[in-house]
């Protein structure tokens, strides 16, 4: 079914308002794309076919044009072109952190602050925490609040303490849990709460803001990175509404080890330098049903290059023309900070492409830096929606203010890794029964939040109609390109494999068979024709559990095909398994391991976390001695409030 069609079915499309422009372009992008991923019978409806070519692209250089047929589409002499338009993703937001082990150690008042979002970006007048509505402004200068009582040192990250390069000594002072809990302030710092607005579960919400985030500034180390300092359960800001601003230990645990196990999976995201405990409880009711309760606070620094969202050009595009310089000048700064690349182009590097439209018009990216902005914010997030499918992570709440413009994960509320393959899978009970957030929606939900932030920079007037277009048009190629080379390297095909990926999602959704370790296991299937029947299950025999006779029989089948797959490759049984096992983790943040870290952690033990730390900064590693981390979830695994969380923390 097509993608638009799929989602004028559901009920927040009818009850958002679009421009007719906006529509039109909609209409236009997505008329022929659909994403072939999940069996018919999972979900209503039914899966996307692999999509025809959206655009036929023309690199002008010299003044000469040369067309391409949609299988020279995907050349490297033409994505080589187009990336120094739009750079790879992972260039840019992913970090080796071996080339940051410096001899730098720093000390925490030696870090070097720099505060150009507050500098160079309109802030709010008051300076007060007091719930309001904050306009014309992008920031509100507010210290944290939150009440803390002798805070303790939870856990920290190694790997974020070498990006800024600050001494691991620093974490054993005393007064360390004070600077990261927001009783005392760092020295250099200048906290402030950024405003935004979103669409929550497809409605338009109006102003939401940093409720409990509090951004410290941001701290460049000696490649002159960029990282922002954010403590979250920090207390209230303008933007807190009816919330109290703080979080507590158990979604604090979740966020930290989650940040960092992304990142160890090569997956962009957030990262977490530390998390304290507040030594207050805080009153929440986790499932809104009544039982309110107390749990312990807890306050987690978070670190990015950036925190700006889709939301923080929504919200002042949304108030009317006086705010719009608002929009561009938010633009300009992520542009001249975050994507210096695209403020540098310059005309000899001209870039035009055909759009999938019924005119099929020209757009030049180089002619317009907003709209090489918008294709590049388009292709970072479907890249990002295509590594979360691969590895079977579904956010949970992808409104758009939780969507980054650099392409990150951000937010970590009731994520969930997928166990059992289920494609209709949602970690989060506030989706239930729509489930908009589902795994299998993931990708179909990028899109149409890519939608609205094009519909935000046409409404400033920074790209047109036929701009907008084309980065939708880039996110569902991108999109497709970047799933299907995942998929392939998680078979260890030599090229990809419509049919056979499909057959295979489909037997696994069937039989609810684990997603991690079924992929982990493929990898020890030999490419051996001749094996017997009776064997060819054998490798797989530890998840293919208690299926019957037709089962067995579809299952057998499959492996016979993929089997005849791997002998055509002619690479090594030995050199497959390396490939596969570099891709298909064996360890991934299941929910049941956060639940056993945080339990013992409300009862002061926080071995459990850092244990599980470590596992998780390995995923593709055997780890002999840690197999348990591996392990098929316990029956208690499936109870509400661990399979399941609602968006209260």
């Amino acid at each position: 079914m097509p993608l638009l069609t799929h989602l004028s079915s559901l009920p927040f499309l009818s009850r958002t308002p679009f421009s007719s422009s906006f529509t039109a372009s909609l209409s236009l992008c997505l008329r022929n794309t659909k994403f072939l991923l999940y069996p018919s019978y999972i979900l209503k409806p039914q899966p996307y076919p692999l999509p025809n070519p959206l655009f036929v692209c023309h690199v002008s250089a010299g003044g000469s044009k040369r067309g391409l047929s949609s299988m020279e589409s995907s050349s490297p002499k033409v994505h080589a072109s187009l990336d120094s338009v739009t750079q790879d993703f992972k260039n840019q937001s992913l970090i080796d952190d071996n080339q940051n082990k410096t001899k730098i150690r720093l000390n925490l008042e030696d870090l070097n602050w720099d505060h150009s979002f507050v500098r160079e970006l309109p802030g709010d007048p008051r300076a007060d925490n007091i719930p309001r509505e904050v306009l014309h402004a992008c920031y509100t200068k507010v210290s944290p609040s939150a009440e803390v009582e002798n805070p303790q040192l939870v856990a920290w990250s190694e790997s974020v303490t070498n990006l800024l390069e600050l001494d691991p000594k620093e974490f054993e002072r005393p007064d360390f849990p004070l600077f990261f809990s927001g009783a005392s302030l760092l020295v250099g710092s200048l906290p402030y709460a950024q405003c935004y607005g979103g669409h929550q579960f497809g409605m338009w919400a109006g102003q939401l803001g940093d409720g409990r985030a509090i951004t410290l500034g941001e701290v460049l180390n000696s490649k002159s990175e960029r990282w922002e300092l954010q403590l979250k359960g920090a207390g209230k800001t303008p933007y807190s509404r009816f919330a109290d601003g703080l979080a507590v230990l158990r979604s604090s645990i979740r966020e930290f080890l989650c940040s960092e196990a992304m990142h160890s999976l090569g997956i962009p995201t957030t990262r977490a330098l530390c998390l304290v405990t507040t030594g207050k409880y805080v009153t929440r009711d986790m499932f809104y049903d009544g039982n309110a309760k107390e749990e312990p606070g807890a306050i987690v620094c978070r670190v990015a290059h950036s925190f700006l969202r889709f939301g923080s050009y929504q919200l002042p595009a949304s108030r009317g023309k006086e705010d719009l310089d608002i929009v561009r000048a938010l633009a300009d700064y992520a542009i001249r900070h975050h994507f210096p690349h695209i403020e540098n182009m310059s005309k000899s590097e001209s870039l035009s492409f055909t759009t999938g439209d019924e005119d099929h018009s020209v757009v030049d990216l180089t002619s317009n830096k907003y709209a090489a902005w918008a294709v590049e914010v388009a292709e970072r997030t479907a890249s990002l929606v295509a590594s979360w499918q691969g590895v079977g992570f579904t956010h949970g709440v992808l409104n758009t203010d939780n969507m980054s413009i650099l392409g990150l994960t951000i937010d970590y509320g009731p994520f969930g890794f997928l166990d059992a393959f289920d494609p209709s899978y949602t970690p989060n009970t506030t989706d239930l029964p729509g489930r908009r957030y589902c795994f299998a929606n993931q990708p179909d939900i990028g899109l149409w939040n890519i939608a609205q932030f094009t519909s935000t920079l046409q409404t400033a007037q920074l790209i047109n109609d036929k701009e907008a277009n084309y980065a939708m048009e880039r996110y569902g190629t991108k999109f497709m390109d970047e799933y299907q080379a995942i998929m392939t390297s998680k078979l260890g095909l030599p090229k990809y494999n419509k049919q056979l990926i499909s057959r295979l999602l489909n037997n696994m959704a069937v039989d609810k068979v684990d997603y991690t370790n079924f992929f982990r296991l493929l990898s020890n299937i030999k490419a051996d024709p001749d094996i017997l029947v009776d064997d060819l299950l054998t490798p797989l025999k530890a998840v293919l559990l208690d299926i019957g006779k037709e089962r067995k029989e579809a299952w057998i089948s499959w492996v016979t095909t993929y089997i005849e797959e791997l002998a055509a490759s002619g690479i090594s049984d030995e050199q497959r398994k390396a490939s596969m096992d570099s891709v298909n983790p064996k360890y991934i943040l299941r929910n049941y391991l956060c639940q056993s870290a945080i339990d013992a952690a409300e009862q002061g033990d926080f071995g459990e976390v850092r244990r599980l730390l470590k596992v998780m900064e390995q995923p593709y590693d055997e780890q002999p001695g840690m197999e348990k981390y591996a392990r098929l979830p316990p029956a208690w695994a499936y109870r509400p409030g661990v399979c399941m969380l609602s968006c209260s923390s």
